[in-house]
């Protein structure tokens, strides 16, 4: 069965790079919303498998979204890999504990993105 995918980041170019090399590599079927509020009501409207998620957005950032997921019942048990285009060994430590699956680099390479998200949540 095909892995769904939520991609949430207010930057045009990377869902739609995130999407096509998603759809391409990992032949994935990808939804991708441009807010955290979007991706919020997207993920309870219909649960992915998984959310690929920004951490830098305007308005709600992604650890925002990242507690939200958690409250709902409805969306608790979907994975979350964070995007993100500054880490320190100190935000990982963070994400960690935060209960996250894993962090993401930006910029990423769209050819080994499928790669990385699979092996971050052992698919």
């Amino acid at each position: 069965m095909t892995k769904r995918i939520l991609v949430v980041d207010d930057d045009q170019d990377i869902r739609d790079v995130a999407q096509l090399a998603l759809r391409k590599f990992g032949r994935w079927d990808v939804t991708a919303a441009p807010s955290g509020q979007d991706g919020l009501n997207l993920a309870k409207a219909d649960p992915p498998d998984a959310i690929l998620l920004d951490v830098s957005m305007p308005d709600m950032d992604g650890i925002s979204v990242f507690e939200q997921l958690q409250r709902d019942p409805a969306t608790q048990q979907i994975p979350v890999v964070l995007l993100t285009a500054k880490v320190l060994p100190s935000d990982r430590q963070r994400f960690a504990a935060l209960g996250v699956w894993g962090v993401i680099t930006k910029p990423f390479d769209p050819v080994t993105l499928s790669t990385q998200v699979a092996k971050l949540l052992g698919w």
